[in-house]
């Protein structure tokens, strides 16, 4: 069964953000909650960018540590980056391996921690 098609639904119907990216920190992919979220830096056409190019000094000097610790060990799986106050959410690295668990990429994680304020099953239809 061809599951590559229901992994992508998964990360585009996520409402946070998603950008993969590959070893060379190109941008490869964006759900369209980071496409929205980045619009202002340009959105879709931040696509095959690179996105040490969207940082400071001091966060590319993080990006490539992390990068590194991943590749350093098949354990070294998830690190937590940030803390956001403003969107009560924490921030994390997750890499991403291939079958072999050998390092393909990365992609950043936003976990937020308010609670749903919609009622259970609100269907927006009725």
């Amino acid at each position: 069964m061809e599951l590559s098609k229901y992994f992508k639904s998964v990360i585009d119907m996520d409402r946070a953000s998603v950008v993969i990216c590959n070893l060379r920190h190109e941008i490869i992919y964006m759900n369209p909650a980071a496409m929205g979220r980045y619009v202002k830096w340009g959105g879709a056409d931040l696509l095959g960018k690179n996105l040490l190019d969207c940082h400071n000094a001091v966060s590319r000097d993080m990006i490539h540590r992390v990068v590194d610790w991943f590749a350093a060990d098949r354990e070294h799986n998830i690190i937590y980056t940030s803390h956001n106050s403003k969107e009560n959410k924490d921030v994390y690295m997750v890499a991403l391996r291939d079958e072999n668990g050998d390092l393909i990429g990365y992609y950043e994680k936003h976990e937020y921690r308010n609670r749903e304020t919609e009622g259970f099953y609100q269907f927006s239809d009725e």
